[in-house]
């Protein structure tokens, strides 16, 4: 086991940092809700099944982002990344409301409920879909050996700008490598840094 998958420390920096966040999350929601309701009507958060903890799938929660039939229309959209990725800088499925979350990152704010749960951490690897892992390789197993992250070594060391999967899990590996306690306040500390000079979103 990874010694962050058993830190009583690490837990319960994620336990006071999701309830901060939660804070946040309901301080924001009315007003992201209004916007999001006058420019493409739908529900507010968007769900989805994704991969952790030794590939333990759980469902992710974020504020909408993208129009409500997106997932139908995937196939449409051209994929930019290499490897079992999907990225697309000019995804037309992205809202006016939601590119606008996705650049401040407040999009990502409805998974401090996943941190709560236990079911994610603060600092970790990015959660992969199935369909994602069903295309691994056995060397990308490696990345899952850790919690996943609302924010980690790929977030705030390029973001949306890196898109070749093989660079995301040497870094999700690096972290691995270098994980203490200070270095996730470390990443943390980069992150609020990254987000506020939208280093790498789109």
């Amino acid at each position: 086991m990874h010694p962050s998958t058993i830190s009583h420390t690490k837990r319960l920096i994620d336990i006071f940092g999701a309830m901060f966040g939660l804070l946040i999350t309901a301080i924001v929601m009315i007003p992201v809700g209004i916007a999001m309701q006058l420019d493409n009507p739908g529900p507010i958060f968007y769900s989805q099944i994704r991969c952790g903890l030794n590939g333990r799938v759980f469902r992710i929660w974020k504020f909408r982002s993208m129009v409500v039939e997106a997932e139908q229309l995937q196939h449409l959209v051209k994929n930019e990344a290499q490897g079992q990725i999907f990225k697309n800088s000019n995804d037309p499925r992205v809202t006016r409301v939601g590119g606008f979350l996705r650049r401040t990152s407040l999009d990502e704010l409805p998974q401090f409920w996943n941190v709560l749960l236990g079911q994610m951490s603060l600092v970790g690897t990015r959660p992969p879909t199935e369909d994602e892992v069903k295309q691994y390789a056995p060397h990308h197993w490696q990345r899952l050996r850790v919690k996943p992250g609302i924010t980690g070594e790929w977030q705030v060391n390029g973001r949306s700008s890196i898109k070749d999967f093989e660079a995301i899990v040497l870094m999700d590996l690096d972290y691995q490598r270098k994980w203490s306690i200070t270095y996730d306040l470390y990443l943390l500390l980069k992150t609020l840094y990254v987000v506020l000079t939208k280093c790498g979103a789109y």
